[in-house]
């Protein structure tokens, strides 16, 4: 199927081949950015006589995307869209899984400067942030749990622990209270209204979905089922860290984990004019060394919630922010 749809001319054999993608996807952002990446894909395969796909032609495009000076993280963009397309040809049987396998090894491009940890722009974090569906339960929650990992720089594993006693209001304003987190130290966190509105819009959501008023008690995350269902009680660090996984290499974002977001938090906050220490007491860090690592930098900042100087802002399924 896919060898034949990519030797044949015209819009109707282009528009079969990428719907074979953005049929296995559930983020409209994702759908809009792999549908450009694989119509600029299609465009360029034309133009070298519309040959068979293999990892060969593969590395030959990503060859040619760098030779005409494109970033690291728009190259992997669109090689994520390429794997993907391999990894849903060879579930229907349309390309051998060698092929496909051989395509999804190709590497992306190293991003300079990535080993000891990645830092998001602020349009890469509010991207990342307006990744997820909102109009489905499992994209609020998503979103709920990047907006506490963006909005206030919690561990992975602070975010699955969190229960909704330790949100509270404190001097005016939403803080996340006497939060344990390593060696058992203690810490309150303050929130942004953005990511206390993620949260509200999952709290809502959820007890809707279990058939009573919004979810108040026990764990603020649950785990949501591939129909759409909140299946229990819990969520696991891991599956955390496959939620910031997915949605990053969806965006082309290269290896982002939870702990990239935390130090993102930190860089975004010293941006906006965060007090140093105060970073370094929303992060919880011994020393003010460690958060001078996380922020790559040893200038001084001034006066401000770290939480408020973020730029960042929920985007509603309208497109209004």
């Amino acid at each position: 199927m896919t060898e034949e749809l990519v030797t044949l001319s015209g819009n109707a054999a282009q528009d079969a081949l990428i719907a074979l993608v953005l049929d296995g996807l559930s983020s409209a952002h994702s759908k809009r950015a792999y549908g450009r990446a694989l119509a600029d894909f299609l465009a360029w395969h034309s133009e070298q006589g519309r040959p068979a796909l293999s990892k060969a032609l593969i590395q030959r495009y990503r060859a040619y995307l760098q030779a005409a000076g494109l970033g690291a993280a728009s190259i992997n963009l669109r090689l994520s869209a390429l794997r993907k397309l391999a990894t849903e040809a060879a579930d229907n049987g349309a390309l051998g899984e060698a092929v496909a396998n051989g395509i999804k090894r190709v590497p992306g491009v190293r991003r300079e400067g990535t080993r000891a940890g990645n830092w998001l722009t602020l349009p890469q974090a509010q991207a990342l942030l307006n990744a997820p569906d909102v109009s489905t339960l499992k994209g609020l929650r998503d979103r709920a749990i990047l907006a506490v990992l963006l909005g206030c720089g919690l561990r992975r594993t602070e975010a699955a622990g969190l229960t909704w006693d330790r949100i509270a209001q404190r001097e005016g304003r939403w803080v996340i209270v006497d939060l344990v987190g390593k060696r058992g130290k203690l810490r309150s966190v303050p929130m942004p209204a953005w990511a206390k509105a993620a949260l509200d819009a999952w709290a809502l959501a959820a007890g809707a979905a279990l058939g009573g008023e919004a979810l108040h008690t026990g764990l603020v995350f649950r785990s949501v089922n591939k129909g759409g269902h909140i299946d229990g009680v819990s969520m696991t660090p891991q599956a955390i860290r496959d939620i910031v996984s997915a949605y990053a290499e969806a965006l082309g974002l290269g290896e982002i984990a939870p702990h990239d977001l935390r130090r993102t938090f930190a860089k975004l906050a010293r941006n906006g004019g965060a007090d140093l220490e105060q970073i370094q007491l929303s992060l919880g860090h011994a020393s003010i060394q460690t958060t001078q690592r996380y922020l790559g930098t040893r200038q001084d900042l001034g006066d401000g919630a770290p939480a408020d100087r973020l730029g960042l802002k929920l985007e509603t399924p309208g497109g209004k922010r």
